[in-house]
């Protein structure tokens, strides 16, 4: 891998950063965003240059990207569709919509398509029990209430680049009567 560095623009971000905490450590969540925006993944070479560009041990960093989900330790696709499977969307069909995609996109969870388009990843609760089964987009856009139609929908719309709006969280029911009422 080539010698990792951020732009001058970045780090004028991660100074702007850091200077929201009162310790350079305490940034360490926020920079590891910015290495995983510019580099798609925040893999030991990209967590080493976080821990030298903050001053703090690399081990530190590590235990932080480790920690969390959301931060990719390996090359992922352009999507990651990251499948709740935690009791809500299990009990709603969360397995059976993570199985769909397997199917439709001829890979196992925790793979990437060969395009490099899309992977799947089989995560734990994403706080929208109410609104199972569910996936998050690339650690952004929730896609509620899925059925395979819906998932079907959402991969042919993504590749042709086309991201989901957000979703209301509300279910359809309440936003009809929530409707009926203002009017």
């Amino acid at each position: 891998m080539a010698e990792l560095s951020f732009t001058e623009e970045e780090l004028k971000e991660i100074e702007q950063l850091k200077a929201k905490f009162p310790t350079a450590k305490a940034a360490t969540l926020q920079v590891l965003w910015v290495a995983q925006r510019k580099y798609g993944h925040v893999e030991p070479e990209v967590q080493n240059l976080v821990a030298e560009t903050l001053d703090v041990p690399k081990s530190h960093v590590h235990g932080v990207a480790s920690f969390y989900t959301q931060y990719y330790k390996e090359e992922k696709g352009k999507f990651v569709l990251d499948v709740c499977t935690c009791l809500s969307c299990q009990l709603c069909g969360g397995y059976d919509i993570l199985h769909h995609l397997e199917e439709k996109l001829g890979i196992e969870a925790g793979e990437t398509t060969d395009d490099g388009m899309f992977s799947i990843q089989s995560v734990e609760c994403l706080g929208a029990c109410g609104y199972a089964p569910m996936l998050q987009v690339t650690n952004g856009v929730y896609v509620n209430n899925l059925t395979k139609e819906k998932v079907d929908t959402l991969i042919d719309n993504l590749k042709n680049g086309k991201m989901p709006e957000f979703e209301s969280m509300a279910m359809p029911e309440l936003e009809k009567r929530n409707q009926a009422a203002s009017e």
